[in-house]
């Protein structure tokens, strides 16, 4: 039995209108007590129009919305009270609910509950939050494909490949007196993996594509003092975010913002310029420019077009290792300009080729902003711990070990699997066995 829990559903803030969900057992129950009418007796989706009432005292006329188990969201009883949006009225109707035996709900507790019924796997819970926190439509749409079930079945190939080899070795382990059925040797189990990781491998690049897509890109501007990284900010975001002067070291924190590139959510962060500095201050601001570095997907390291200096040089070394596009501020000073490098001026808001390597860099295309994908590290690490997992069941095979030995690194890739989608991974292989084979004749 599931306790009934409550929440406020919509922000809260003053608005038209806002809505209490409660979800649990004795949601119809404990509503009642405080209800202008009797649910108790309600068998299948209702609205009701009433009043929530505490005693004798009317809290609200409101709008109520009754799910019968299992057709809701979480599987369970549920009821959406839809009131007037005082924050006073919503909190009395919590209060007044918890008080009638309701439970206030844990973040995220109502989509948990969902997944615990099997009304969701993991993917689409946590396609949920993805979906609140889209900032761009691209991101929206995958988040969507994830919602509806879409993006889950991208994993059923490689389940139901992997269950097919694991459940084949199994019989030849277990069943060696069986002359009708097909033998697990080296050979077949290295066909099959084959078969399998190209699957896995696509499944992996499209991830790494959904991850940037869902989240965006964070990208550091940075250089040397007074080469322009603020205006360069400015311009990208199309607004004074940061402070320009002339004066050097003017940017003494690290400045943010967010930009649409093309469907792209870019986090931008201008840094303090990167010099020595004897100014604590300033010094300060320095360190955290290096912790913007290290943490950035892409950096932006903008030069000076009509000068070039030693401190130019130690940024550039100091940004080697990261994946970075050198960029050279004030092009409308120069003459000329080399083919292959990229110029922008940031005052004149000329920074249309700095946009295009961007977009470049992320490595992008139309069709990948319209496929389902996976979108965040936990489910691309699983994915990739599978593939080393197959690696390693496939060298095994070739060293010739014995078939119980390599279906160790099966069996580990198959529950791996099986967690991307949040599905019990303490599962009796037999059943698969006995669904793909006539064992018991």
């Amino acid at each position: 039995m599931f306790e009934t829990i409550v929440a406020l559903a919509t922000p809260p803030m003053k608005s038209a209108l806002a809505i209490v969900r409660l979800s649990g057992d004795d949601s119809f129950s404990i509503v009642s007590k405080c209800f202008s009418k009797d649910l108790r007796e309600i068998k299948e989706r209702t609205a009701l129009v009433g009043n929530i009432v505490d005693g004798k005292n009317i809290v609200d006329e409101v709008v109520l919305i009754a799910y019968v188990a299992p057709k809701s969201f979480t599987g369970e009883n549920a009821i959406e009270i839809i009131c007037h949006g005082s924050m006073l009225i919503a909190s009395e109707i919590v209060t007044l609910l918890i008080k009638n035996g309701a439970k206030e709900a844990r973040r995220g507790e109502f989509s948990e509950r969902a997944f615990l019924h099997h009304k969701i796997d993991l993917i689409q819970a946590e396609s949920i939050n993805d979906l609140i926190n889209a900032q761009t439509h691209e991101a929206k749409n995958l988040s969507l494909f994830a919602l509806d079930g879409i993006t889950s079945k991208l994993i059923l190939p490689i389940k139901i490949k992997l269950a097919d080899l694991i459940s084949l070795i199994e019989v030849n382990i277990d069943y060696p007196e069986y002359t009708d059925i097909e033998v697990a040797n080296k050979d077949k189990i290295v066909k099959e993996i084959d078969k399998i990781l190209p699957i896995v491998d696509s499944l992996i690049e499209g991830g790494e594509k959904g991850k940037i897509i869902t989240n965006g890109l964070k990208v550091a501007i940075v250089g040397k003092p007074n080469v322009g990284k603020s205006s360069l900010l400015n311009s990208l975001l199309h607004e004074e975010k940061a402070i320009v002067t002339d004066i050097a070291g003017t940017t003494r924190d690290v400045v943010e913002g967010e930009i649409n590139l093309d469907g792209l959510s870019i986090h931008l962060m201008d840094t303090a310029g990167i010099r020595e500095s004897s100014d604590k201050i300033e010094a300060i601001g320095i360190n955290k420019s290096k912790k913007s570095i290290e943490n950035a997907d892409l950096v932006i390291v903008l030069l000076d077009a009509a000068s070039f200096d030693e401190e130019d040089k130690k940024i550039i070394k100091y940004t080697n290792n990261k994946k970075r596009i050198i960029v050279y501020n004030k092009s409308d000073l120069m003459v000329s300009k080399r083919e292959n490098d990229i110029y922008v001026s940031a005052l004149k808001d000329d920074t249309v080729s700095l946009k295009r390597e961007i977009l470049k860099m992320a490595g992008l295309t139309k069709e990948d902003f319209n496929n389902p994908a996976l979108t965040n590290a936990r489910q691309v690490g699983l994915v990739k711990q599978v593939k080393e997992l197959l690696l390693k069941a496939k060298e095994d095979a070739i060293n010739d070990l014995t078939v119980d030995l390599i279906s160790v690194s099966l069996l580990a890739a198959y529950h791996d699997i099986l967690e991307v989608l949040g599905e019990n991974n303490d599962v009796d292989i037999s059943h698969e066995i006995f669904a793909r084979f006539c064992v018991g004749k």
